[in-house]
């Protein structure tokens, strides 16, 4: 794929007869106080020469300490509102949210003070029922939640 292109892994689990989902909150000054909208899918850029699937099971990793294994099933790409493309896999797995541990980044802070500070690439972490995924999660990503309870129940039946 040309432009701009992400994958990513979007981590799912059943909890009371329930289906949960992992998201992740993006760390740095510019996230701290948006919540709703804002949650994604640990995802990132691939490396050239990277295998897709790599490039999202290393994203997952650089961002939450925790490397998936598993059946991982392709969902259809979408498009986010600044053009970007995101390929995701889905996998079930568990990770406790409050132990993830994130690369960081730097960047000048506050901006023209010539002050550079360090910030995690992902701040927080959770697990959400649909309902709750739907509100926190990236608009143009809610397609891969539902694109993922529709092939589980398919499988179901």
């Amino acid at each position: 794929m040309k432009g701009k292109f992400s994958t990513g892994l979007l981590l799912y689990k059943f909890q009371d007869s329930q289906i949960r989902f992992f998201l992740v909150h993006p760390g740095g000054p510019f996230f701290v106080r948006k919540d709703e909208g804002w949650w994604t899918v640990p995802k990132g850029e691939v490396e050239e020469d990277e295998d897709e699937l790599s490039a999202a099971k290393r994203e997952f990793f650089e961002e939450t300490g925790y490397l998936p294994e598993g059946q991982f099933i392709l969902l259809d790409p979408i498009r986010q509102k600044g053009g970007k493309t995101v390929k995701c896999w889905a996998v079930e797995g568990t990770i406790d949210p409050d132990a993830i541990s994130s690369n960081h980044f730097e960047i000048e802070w506050p901006p023209r003070s010539g002050t550079r500070r360090s910030f995690p690439e992902v701040d927080r972490a959770g697990w959400f029922t649909l309902e709750e995924a739907k509100q926190k999660i990236n608009v143009m990503q809610v397609s891969f939640l539902e694109q993922l309870v529709s092939i589980l129940e398919t499988k179901e039946e």
